[in-house]
């Protein structure tokens, strides 16, 4: 199962999707602020990237699924030949079947973790934004 990255945008629903036209809010801003044209840019670059980050990821995993797939099918041919031989290559293949399901649970606790430490990064920063932009409206409205 294949998608690009525009696909995978056409499949999401709209309030998944980055508005970028100027001066429009971002989904999840509760204050409803204003954003300048180069910020909503700056985000679609970064969206963008991490979007294809979880594509990659995504494509390796399935990747090894579907090694698995064709190991399970082998192991079937074989349990039900009942050739000795082959009963005993079950052994090798159903090892090797374990250990990609450990490299799919590894790439997805990886996943996970990486997912995780962008959303806080990104987090923050419109945190400190936020902070920095409170603090402006402050200053001018003590200023006048």
């Amino acid at each position: 199962m294949e998608s690009t990255t525009e696909e995978t945008s056409q499949a999401l629903p709209d309030r998944y999707r980055r508005r970028t036209a100027a001066g429009s809010t971002v989904d999840g801003d509760k204050e409803g602020k204003d954003r300048s044209k180069d910020d909503d840019d700056d985000d679609g670059e970064c969206d963008k990237e991490v979007w294809n980050t979880l594509s990659d990821n995504f494509r390796r995993v399935q990747s090894v699924l579907d090694q698995n797939r064709v190991l399970i099918q082998q192991v079937n041919e074989n349990h039900q030949s009942k050739i000795p031989d082959n009963l005993a290559k079950n052994v090798t293949l159903i090892q090797e079947i374990n250990a990609n399901i450990s490299k799919v649970m590894s790439m997805y606790s990886d996943l996970s973790v990486n997912f995780s430490s962008i959303v806080h990064q990104r987090r923050a920063i419109r945190d400190s934004m936020n902070n920095s932009s409170d603090e402006e409206e402050k200053e001018n409205s003590a200023g006048s």
